[in-house]
């Protein structure tokens, strides 16, 4: 039987679920019944006359939202040799799925959000996995970038299918930068080369949200939901994801899978930063006074557009993995030697240049979708092409900002403005207009200066700081002049 499927009646319809939606199947004992998860289950007594052999499946039930649950169905049989062989069966092709993880590494960030990791696991997601005949081996995080160190180090990754976090969005950048600088590094890239070609992480992320904001797996999920997370980790499910490297004078500074934001979100982050007595409300707080104060920032933006992908940031095609068609997300082989030559031979492809003065200057690998923005920064943002949308917003008046602020929550385009344009790219560089020396510019030691330099075409009690903080994925950068390259499916993240 090379293949099963159950048709399972529920509130007087009918489906079918498929092996790849089974979880676990049990053989029971219908006359005193089974202990399973600590709930005993026992059979109606016509049943139990009619039919004395039973066992149970657990499957996936998708439920509304996009959320996923755990359902059990009982089937009688008259046989005992039938229910064994039934029970057999299925078990032989849930064992033949080799998409689906045996053993995880799972990490638990006891702080991050609510500090309600640890608890999310241990109640909604461990008896999941037990129930999955997954084995898993977990580490509770003492401190910042433990789990990056971890990966990057000790982790025998070798004995383990894919690692999870339990966490934020933060949580994920963490394990990103331990297993794509593994993977590198056993591989012999040079990291601090913006030019060398990264290799692929063979390993898969899962998250469990357990954080502020989740943004990376409402975007790529639809819905932050521990459970519906395990459930997508169990049965097998891939998304493959770009990963932009950040570099500054042939440095390594950063990975990022979401959001690069220089102005607004770059100060609202680095003002959020001394505030975090105030938890999660000082994003709110942190976002309003950044835009009372308005300012804005001088410089070059070089980028490299992606002429040759089908599709543009505003053609409304919705890209999130689970339940919407990935349109030109999943390429060929031959497709994805193409646009590893475009990384390494930049130069064959023509460089745009645009200078001027911006609010905010934002590079969107993802939707960037969450509650509070359902569509996000760019809602045609796709997470595996090999592109970044790249979102220039120049320097306009406040109620406009506002305006275009809250195309974030609406339904309109949010792109659609005469001081916003949005580019789909490859690479951009940008390079501030007070930038002396980029090698001498770091942010944290010249906080003073920045602040107190005169701008050169404003008087001094109006005028803007000179520079401002990029947010890499709720990161601040130590410096503003960088160089960016998106990769093509470096990690396979979230969906299995």
């Amino acid at each position: 039987m090379s293949w099963l499927t159950f048709f399972i009646t529920s509130h007087g319809t009918s489906h079918g679920v498929s092996v790849s939606e089974i979880l676990a199947v049990r053989e029971l004992d219908v006359d005193c019944g089974t202990k399973d998860d600590g709930r005993w289950q026992k059979m109606p007594q016509k049943s139990t006359e009619a039919y004395p052999y039973a066992f149970t499946v657990s499957y996936v039930e998708r439920a509304w939202q996009h959320r996923w649950r755990c359902s059990d169905v009982t089937f009688h049989c008259l046989e005992g040799a039938l229910c064994q062989q039934w029970v057999q069966t299925i078990r032989e092709q849930l064992t033949a799925l080799t998409s689906r993880p045996k053993h995880l590494l799972v990490y638990i960030n006891p702080y991050g959000g609510k500090q309600q990791g640890e608890r999310i696991y241990e109640q909604k997601v461990a008896p999941l996995f037990t129930l999955a005949s997954i084995s898993t081996h977990v580490i509770v995080t003492e401190h910042a970038n433990h789990a990056r160190d971890h990966l990057r180090t000790e982790a025998e990754l070798k004995k383990y299918d894919g690692v999870v976090c339990v966490g934020g969005d933060g949580m994920f950048s963490e394990m990103v930068h331990g297993l794509v600088s593994r993977t590198q590094r056993d591989n012999g890239v040079d990291q601090n080369s913006p030019e060398e070609k990264l290799v692929p992480c063979t390993l898969r992320i899962g998250i469990i949200p357990a954080g502020s904001t989740d943004c990376i797996c409402y975007a790529t999920v639809g819905i932050n939901d521990p459970v519906t997370s395990a459930l997508h980790i169990i049965v097998g499910d891939a998304q493959p994801m770009d990963v932009c490297s950040v570099h500054h004078n042939n440095t390594f500074l950063r990975y990022s899978v979401s959001l690069l934001g220089y102005g607004f979100y770059g100060d609202m982050l680095a003002d959020s930063e001394r505030k975090r007595w105030m938890g999660p409300a000082r994003y709110d707080f942190s976002g309003f006074k950044t835009f009372l104060t308005h300012h804005y920032y001088e410089g070059t933006v070089s980028f490299l557009p992606a002429t040759d992908i089908l599709g543009t940031p505003r053609d409304k095609t919705r890209c999130r993995a689970g339940y919407v068609l990935l349109y030109k997300c999943n390429l060929s082989n031959n497709i994805h030697n193409q646009l590893c030559s475009l990384v390494l031979y930049p130069h064959v492809w023509g460089w745009r240049v645009i200078r001027g003065k911006f609010l905010a200057i934002n590079a969107a690998s993802m939707s960037c979708a969450c509650p509070r923005s359902p569509k996000g920064l760019s809602p045609a943002a796709h997470l595996a092409d090999g592109t970044t949308d790249l979102i220039l917003v120049r320097k306009c008046s406040r109620f406009n900002f506002l305006r275009h602020l809250l195309r974030h929550t609406s339904k309109y385009d949010q792109f659609d403005m005469t001081f916003v344009e949005v580019h789909r790219v490859r690479r951009f560089r940008f390079t501030p207009r007070y930038c002396q020396s980029d090698s001498e510019l770091d942010l944290r030691e010249n906080g003073k200066r920045l602040f107190s330099q005169i701008c050169r075409d404003h008087p001094a009690c109006s005028c803007s700081p000179a520079y401002s903080s990029w947010n890499c994925d709720g990161e601040i950068l130590p410096h503003a002049a960088i160089e960016v390259g998106c990769f093509y499916n470096l990690i396979g993240v979230h969906l299995w």
